[in-house]
């Protein structure tokens, strides 16, 4: 595997200094500050890679910027409303200037107005670490009496409406707004202050937007950028929805192995592959990320390795994110296949044999807390399951090269 490192630009309290203290090897960023559906020019390309090339110090880093997450795909384009032709004619130049600058790994999502949902963005541990969680009934009473969206009541278990009730009614003013604001935290451009009144009026443009629909309308999308992808040599991959079940009465689509497959399917080139997220799919009992990398591997174009422990074994419930090697995912097994993958790669001459793996989020441990980072993204925490995920790779690979 190629160990890399999501990196949010030179704001991200974690720096290329930590990063190169932590044995990474390539970095994963985006140009967040640049507005949704519009070109990624290569002027801030050149900007991004200058600005991750250099130490604090002024020495050279030797990191390069070797995949994107991620290229926005606008609701617009989810929806086909408004500009959303426009926005693929632009998703696609992005992609051109990306591939010229030497960047062929793009990941990407196609989940309706939430990039990912969590009710708690720092969930103490018996440690002392702090980690994210997703606790159903604290959504539930989010949904049900902040945001108050309409139906949202019926769309939730008896016993799981009934404790939401109780928990909203225990909740002060101040616990109510911090629950808000971490459900929104989710949304691209969260930073800019989304409000409950911009969130229901997201909501409302999915309205006309069935599963089948979304379903279709990625299909249309796919149809027009990874033939651009395979002719260019760019590698696109797909992220899983998180967390992969249905929430504020929005489509799913990316939640399984068999939405997988079919995604697929639908534009049956090698540059349509996938982000196999551990975590993310991970929340869900009934996908087997080891069977997941053996049958759909030959598309894998990207990993995030994290762990999540489920409070049960529905498939809509409370989750928290563990530790690398805790958690529910059989992560030893699933390493285990990702490199029986790249075995069969470079048996096959691909040229993409080792794929790129960043460790996905990490527990706030040590001088992490406090400091203030990315929800998910701290520097210890990272380092830890890095290390712990190399561990792992280092074992299972001994003796298996010259």
């Amino acid at each position: 595997m190629r160990h890399t490192w999501r990196w949010f630009g030179p704001k991200d309290r974690v720096s290329i200094d930590d990063m190169l203290q932590a044995g990474v090897q390539g970095v994963v960023t985006a140009l967040h500050h640049v507005p949704t559906g519009t070109v990624w020019s290569p002027a801030e390309i050149a900007r991004r890679q200058a600005d991750l090339a250099a130490m604090t110090d002024g020495a050279p880093s030797g990191l390069k910027w070797e995949v994107v997450e991620s290229l926005p795909v606008s609701e617009a384009i989810k929806t086909q409303t408004g500009d959303w032709r426009a926005h693929v004619a632009n998703w696609i130049t992005s992609m051109r200037n990306l591939k010229d600058a030497g960047i062929e790994v793009i990941c990407y999502n196609f989940m309706p107005v939430l990039d990912w949902t969590r009710t708690d963005l720092a969930w103490r541990r018996p440690t002392g670490a702090r980690c994210m969680r997703f606790d159903f009934t604290d959504f539930a009473a989010f949904d049900i009496h902040i945001l108050q969206r309409k139906g949202a009541a019926e769309d939730f278990p008896d016993e799981i409406r009934e404790e939401a009730a109780r928990r909203f009614a225990q909740m002060d003013e101040a616990r109510r707004e911090q629950l808000a604001g971490n459900v929104v935290f989710g949304l691209p451009g969260a930073a800019e202050h989304f409000t409950l009144e911009d969130v229901q009026a997201l909501l409302e443009s999915y309205a006309p937007v069935t599963d089948a629909v979304l379903r279709r309308h990625f299909h249309d999308f796919l149809e027009q950028v990874v033939p651009v992808a395979q002719e260019i040599g760019v590698r696109l991959c797909c992220h899983p929805d998180d967390p992969p079940f249905g929430l504020l009465g929005l489509p799913r689509v990316m939640s399984t192995e068999a939405d997988y497959a079919e995604r697929m399917a639908a534009v049956d080139l090698p540059a349509n592959g996938i982000t196999l997220c551990s975590g993310s799919l991970g929340a869900r009992p009934d996908n087997d990320l080891p069977g997941m990398m053996e049958r759909l591997g030959d598309r894998v174009h990207f990993l995030h390795l994290r762990n999540v422990r489920r409070d049960t074994d529905a498939i809509r419930g409370s989750f928290f994110e563990d530790e690398h090697l805790g958690g529910q995912t059989d992560m030893v097994a699933l390493i285990a296949a990702i490199l029986r993958e790249e075995a069969h790669r470079r048996a096959a001459g691909r040229a993409d044999a080792v794929i790129p793996m960043r460790p996905d989020h990490g527990q706030d441990i040590l001088d992490d807390i406090g400091r203030g980072g990315q929800p998910g993204y701290p520097a210890i925490g990272r380092l830890k399951g890095l290390a712990e995920l190399r561990g792992v790779e280092l074992a299972l690979s001994h003796g298996a090269r010259p």
